[in-house]
This record gives C-alpha cells, structure tokens and sequence, in this order.
C-alpha cells in the first residue's frame, strides 16, 4: 500500500505549501502571511502531545513569545525574602505570648499577692520570691489547681468594662483619649480626667472581681463570668449578698481607686515612652542586607515595644504597690470575705477590718504591721516578672530560630 502522504510533508511546515492535489484548488494559509494576521486571534493551538508536531518528550509549544529582558532589569526587580510570612507573624506572635503570659499565666500570682495584701494576720510577709512558691505550692497541694487561678474571668470582665466605658465617655464628651505629639496642657488634664472617671464607673466591678480573687476555695462556689457583673450592679444599688456594716460605702472608695489608676497609668506611660526612646536611640534602625540581618531587623522592630511596656508595668507595680494593699483593704472590708491562711496555706481566715478611710488604713499598717507590712506578698512579684521576662525570651529566641531557618 502506499502512502497517501506527500513527500514534503513535515508536521507544521506542510500549511504553507500550495500543492493542487491536496488544496483543491484553494491557496494554502500561512500563519507567516501578512494577509491572515486576524486568524492568530481566534485560531487555537492544539495541546501538546510528545512525539507530534516535531516536539520532543517534555517541551511544550510556547503561547506567546517573550519579550526581550532590558539590560540591568534583573537587578531592579524587588526580591521578597523566603520568610516574608513568618517576619509578619513574628510581631504577633510575641506580642500573644506577652499578652497570654501577663494575663493568663501570671495569674496564680496575683492572686497570692492580693491574699497577702489583706491578710493582716500574717506573720510571714512574703518578700522572697521563695516563701512565696513555697505556700502557693501549699495551697495548691491542699484545694487543688483551680485554687490560684479563681477570678480570671472576673479579671477580663473589668477589663473589658474599662475600655468600654473609657471608649463612651470619650466619644460623649470632650475628653481625648489619645494625647497627639502636640499636646498641651489642657489636653492632658483633660486625658487624665478621662482616666480617673474610667477607675470611678468600674470600681464596683473591681471590687467584686477582686472579693473573686481572694475567697478561698474552700467556701468558695463555682461562680459564673457574669457574677462579677451582677455584684458590681448589686453593690451601685444596695442590694446582693448582705454586707457587714463595717463596708465602706463607694463614695469612700473612690480617691484611693482613682488615685491609684491615675498614677500607675502616668508612671507606667512615662516610663514606657522613655525605656522605647533609649532602646531606639541604642540601636538605629538598619536595612537589612541578608536573611539574618532581616530577621534581626524584624525582630528589634518588635522587641522594642514589648520590652518597654514590660518595663513600664514593672516600675508602676513596684512604686504603687503600698497605695494597691491600702486600696484593696479599703475594697474587701465588710464584704465577709474568708481568705487562705498565707503563712502556711492550710487554712482560711476571715478578714474584720475596721478602717474608717485611707489614712486611717495607712497609720494602723504602720503602726501594727511596720513599714515593711505595706509590701506583704511583694515575692510574687518578683515571680510573675520573672516568669513574664524568661517567655519573652524563649518567644524571641523561637521566632528568631524559625525565621533563621525559613
């Protein structure tokens, strides 16, 4: 049998031959004429099949022809580095584990430092860190694990109520909320009077979060988030669980809570703005040249901030924490409150105060308690910053590792 295909018939070359036998008469079309140039925009290209239309195995038939690349245009083309994502993930990252280590983990804490703050039976006050995880590890042996993390919700109730109350406020009346670059002083007192009215309408809520707090799990109920919502409504209108008559009464209450919130945002406030500038002005920011420069770049431009805040609440605990054991003692007394016996933490106390205000409380701790009775508990302090400073480390020394090796 012979082949009906022409001798010259070579895949693609074969369209632009004009043979009478096989185009009847028709002239053949060329992609290559100048006349057809409108059927390149509707003709398709058949898929690439290896072994027909002269390709070998693995090539594939180019769609459209590239340009030619401009001298030097490589180089001008911005290169984004490999670990672009984790350099954006990295500020968030950190910013959670200070965030989950300040208000989570911390919290065991807290709530030994208040108990020792209005336990005026206490022999041992605590300033060593080491008596401190000693008796919390005590307490815990005793009630179980929920007995140093009672009142967390509380906790994040009162904060939530804050930042609503300061976000209504500011948007109701004149008061900024925010101090711009070029502040004067009328705007500042304005600010600062925008913060203590805050302390003032979240001050029952507080003072039901902190009677969470310290109650001892012995007598303590499983109370729901909210409860804190309801005692703080409760204590504003008279009414709730009955109180002794030796409760201060709210008006009371307000100069030693807003002169703590006051002072503790100034303090905290001036010192974090000035730990940013000296960390700033010590290392300048820098272009990164290589990938670990980047990552070193990513990070100080996160590090920075964190470390300045961590700081700044350091300092403003420290220097404030004899006006918070009078402000909490103010708060907890008449409330009937039964707390944990933090001179060895097997047994419960209950607490019958008789201050008649803020320097009546001062004076009797001094005379009865001495000068160091204003910083009972101050060893869980040292816990928590310590505990606070070793996950920012590890959360650094993590990311950086991950960002290394991206």
């Amino acid at each position: 049998m012979t082949s009906r295909r022409p001798d010259n018939f070579d895949g693609l070359g074969y369209r632009g031959i004009e043979d009478p036998a096989y185009s009847g008469g028709y002239s053949g079309r060329s992609f290559n004429n100048s006349s057809s140039v409108d059927l390149q925009n509707w003709v398709t290209t058949p898929p690439d099949i290896p072994g027909s239309r002269n390709l070998h195995f693995g090539e594939r038939t180019p769609q459209f022809e590239a340009a030619p690349a401009a001298p030097g245009a490589e180089d001008t083309l911005p290169t984004a580095p490999p670990s672009e994502q984790l350099n954006r993930f990295a500020g968030f990252g950190i910013g959670l584990a200070s965030l989950f280590t300040e208000n989570v983990l911390a919290h065991p804490c807290i709530v030994f430092r208040r108990q020792c703050q209005v336990n005026y039976h206490a022999r041992c006050y605590h300033l060593s860190p080491l008596t401190a995880i000693s008796v919390m590890y005590n307490v815990t042996k005793s009630q179980g694990p929920k007995a140093l993390w009672k009142g967390m919700g509380s906790t994040f109730v009162v904060q939530g109520v804050t930042l609503g109350t300061e976000g209504i406020i500011s948007e109701c009346t004149p008061l900024p909320r925010e101090l711009s670059h070029k502040w004067n002083p009328k705007q500042v007192i304005g600010h600062l009077a925008l913060k203590g009215l805050t302390c003032v309408v979240a001050m029952p809520f507080y003072s039901a979060s902190l009677i969470e707090t310290v109650q001892s799990e012995i007598i303590r109920d499983n109370p729901g988030i909210l409860d804190c919502v309801k005692e703080g409504v409760g204590r504003v209108m008279g009414m709730g669980v009955p109180h002794s008559k030796r409760l201060l009464p709210l008006w009371g209450l307000m100069l030693p809570t807003m002169l703590h919130g006051v002072l503790h945002y100034v303090v905290s406030s001036t010192v974090q703005r000035l730990v940013l500038f000296l960390l700033r002005r010590k290392s300048p920011a820098k272009q990164p040249v290589d990938g670990s420069e980047t990552v070193q770049t990513m990070l100080d431009a996160y590090f920075p901030e964190l470390m300045a805040s961590f700081v700044a609440s350091l300092c403003a605990d420290v220097l404030l924490y004899p006006l918070e054991m009078v402000m909490h003692r103010l708060h907890i007394q008449g409330t009937r409150t039964i707390i944990d016996n933090t001179d060895l933490g097997f047994e419960v106390l209950p607490i019958n105060t008789q201050y008649e205000g803020i320097w009546d409380c001062v004076n009797v701790i001094r005379r009865e308690e001495g000068a160091l009775g204003f910083y009972k508990g101050f060893g869980s302090i040292v816990v928590q910053y310590s505990l606070h400073a070793a996950v920012l480390q590890i959360t650094k020394v993590i990311y950086s590792t991950l960002l290394q090796n991206a």
